[in-house]
């Protein structure tokens, strides 16, 4: 159930004041969810544009969360622009300008763009994080690097500009997870930035045998990030089993990456991404 105003909720009947008080919390002034409810950022990006009285534009990773970005923390604060009310707990509150072609609607609510809302997200501090954000818009949108290098033209010489432009130049439209851009930066940081993500692979017979995370086709070298699924789950494990051997026998050396292997040993996948593509005969 998606959050309401208390006190139209009231008006219309729909509850009286005993039933708003016990059977449902406030997630900010006067807006409600069911008690209990887990509240995601799509929720509390609602909630926030409720609690300004339909009048602010969401923005930030409120507007990411609302275009269909995953891995955004519910905890996080939610995001406004353009709207002048003191400030409370749980929404940061944004006045910057926006042209009317950086505004849009989802379902009904008014957001920055995808391409404005990446041009927010990729001009804050900490450039990994950013393009891990920005990845997961265009892979939720099909946002292009020239979309937002559009917007950074038009505010040349606005905070962040700079990294914003790195973060476009190092983005990737196939990433599917924060580890897996993790995996490509630390790939690229090394030299070694995969040519291309989410390769779909083809036996003789033009039967698809798989999808490879990241990689050098011209090469036969793909990297796979394994998630914790892809150890607990049975069915996911043997068809991972299954896919490595038909991978193998087309000449395919994978790497498999860990989020061990990240955070304690990035080394190693570097070592083994650089070996296999020196014996495949690649220039590194």
């Amino acid at each position: 159930m998606l959050p309401f105003l208390g006190s139209e909720a009231l008006a219309a009947g729909i509850v009286n004041r005993y039933q708003l008080a016990t059977q449902y919390d406030a997630v900010f002034r006067n807006v409600y969810i069911p008690k209990g409810q887990a509240l995601s950022a799509i929720d509390k990006a609602v909630a926030a544009w409720l609690w300004s009285g339909r009048r602010a534009i969401t923005a930030g990773l409120s507007a990411a969360a609302l275009h269909g970005s995953g891995w955004i923390d519910a905890h996080l604060p939610a995001e406004l622009n353009q709207i002048h009310r003191h400030k409370t707990s749980g929404i940061i509150l944004h006045s910057d300008a926006l042209a009317e072609d950086e505004i849009s609607l989802v379902n009904g609510v008014p957001v920055t763009t995808p391409a404005r809302t990446a041009y927010d997200l990729g001009r804050r501090r900490g450039l990994g994080i950013a393009v891990i954000r920005v990845d997961a818009l265009m892979h939720a949108t099909g946002l292009k690097p020239a979309d937002i290098q559009l917007i950074a033209d038009r505010h040349r010489g606005a905070r962040g500009i700079l990294q914003l432009r790195n973060v476009v130049s190092l983005s990737d439209v196939g990433s599917e997870s924060p580890q897996e851009t993790r995996t490509r930066l630390l790939l690229t940081d090394a030299g070694l930035r995969p040519t291309r993500t989410q390769i779909d692979v083809f036996d003789r017979y033009n039967r698809h045998v798989g999808r490879i995370d990241m990689g050098w086709d011209e090469w036969l070298v793909g990297v796979e990030y394994d998630g914790i699924q892809h150890w607990e789950d049975p069915k996911i494990r043997a068809r991972d089993i299954d896919k490595q051997v038909e991978l193998q026998a087309l000449g395919w050396q994978i790497i498999r990456v860990s989020s061990d292997m990240i955070k304690y040993r990035p080394h190693v996948i570097v070592r083994r991404v650089r070996a296999a593509l020196r014996a495949a005969g690649a220039p590194v």
